[in-house]
């Protein structure tokens, strides 16, 4: 008889405060004295000028490796190749959704502690054990499923609250879907992230996490636009970093993550973030699933306020083609990846449709203010 498992997986410690990334050593100290550092391009100065710094203080030596672009296995090597020649002992992961996932892929072949401090609150990526690797081309490659989460997540405020808005934005649209997919995947019985079932309380955060978003979007968008920091920013924080994490990990994925991966075939949507192309997929998950129109009205509330993509052209792909689309449904619809979490099997020809429906929905919705989208979200 096969044991049936549930599971919730979270981060050792999630710490937000003001100026942390001036000074982190008080979390990283207990880990280890030599501290590779891998972070982006935007930080570097100030990692160098203060994050290493406060690193000395506390007789931790480090070396700071610039992130290039994309995590890919090759990326992974690389840092892995450096980290070795300095005989580093933990390693600091400081950027964005892949320079994360990078660091993670790093410290699990590596075997040694991790400490995630994001950039932007552009993804759920810093608090699961799960490192997205993508080709050389930019394209989905694999999920590198990883035993253990992070030992820490560090979050600064001020840092998000200054970053490009559009990564801000991203992250809520990574989020907004964890709510849906795990819906989905609890309901059929589904696997999460860990090759698991979901667990209730998995599930009941990533509600916790779509109600936060509901309730402070209007306010923290306001927070970003004059790049101050407020409650209502800090706790989107909390449900874009922490909740959506621990929701989609313990949760479980379904259609809208299944649908961008599949877009992540098109070259033309390469520059778009990958929150932009879940919500989207998002948008499409629930035609699949004849949601309610106040449900779906919620959404696209959220997503105008957010200044979300809402179409296929506005993600980026400017010259529209059938077969594309039916690629992104095939890929979308692979056993390997999670449209199997959906409460019923669908063909690709029924993906594809979700798609064509979901554009073309978009398109009505950009023409309806959001004042008359009224906040719904009954769960």
């Amino acid at each position: 008889m096969n044991t049936i498992y549930k599971t919730l997986c979270s981060p050792k410690k999630f710490i937000i405060g003001k100026n942390l990334l001036n000074d982190p050593s008080k979390f990283i100290k207990d880990f280890g004295n030599k501290c590779f550092i891998v972070c982006d391009e935007r930080l570097i100065d100030q990692v160098n000028q203060k994050t290493v710094k406060s690193l000395e203080k506390e007789n931790i030596i480090s070396h700071v490796e610039k992130f290039k672009i994309e995590c890919t296995k090759n990326e992974v090597e690389r840092m892995c190749s450096i980290k070795k020649s300095k005989g580093s002992n933990v390693i600091l992961g400081i950027g964005g959704g892949k320079t994360i996932d990078t660091a993670k892929a790093m410290a699990f072949y590596e075997k040694c502690p991790v400490v995630i401090f994001p950039t932007a609150a552009s993804t759920d990526a810093p608090c699961t054990s799960l490192a997205v690797l993508y080709k050389d081309n930019g394209e989905f490659d694999q999920y590198l499923y990883i035993p253990n989460n992070p030992d820490v997540v560090l979050v600064d405020p001020v840092v998000m609250v200054t970053a490009p808005p559009r990564l801000f934005s991203s992250g809520v649209g990574d989020a907004l879907a964890t709510y849906f997919e795990a819906r989905q995947c609890f309901q059929s019985f589904g696997n999460n992230l860990t090759n698991t079932k979901p667990s209730l309380i998995g599930y009941n955060l990533s509600k916790l996490c779509y109600k936060i978003i509901s309730e402070n979007i209007e306010k923290a968008m306001d927070s970003l636009n004059c790049k101050s920091n407020s409650i209502s920013f800090e706790n989107i924080l909390e449900a874009t970093i922490y909740l959506s994490g621990i929701g989609a990990e313990s949760g479980g994925l379904a259609a809208a993550h299944a649908i961008s991966n599949g877009l992540s075939s098109i070259e033309q949507l390469h520059s778009s973030q990958h929150g932009e192309k879940v919500a989207f997929g998002l948008l499409a998950q629930l035609i699949l699933e004849d949601a309610p129109t106040g449900e779906i009205e919620n959404v696209i509330r959220i997503m105008k306020i957010a200044k979300l993509p809402m179409t296929l052209e506005d993600l980026g792909y400017k010259n529209w083609n059938d077969e594309d689309i039916k690629k992104v449904a095939s890929i979308s619809n692979l056993p390997s990846d999670t449209m199997s979490n959906m409460l019923r099997n669908f063909e690709n020809d029924d993906i594809f449709n979700s798609i064509v429906a979901a554009n073309e929905m978009g398109k009505r919705y950009k023409k309806i203010s959001i004042e008359n989208l009224k906040p719904n979200y009954p769960i």
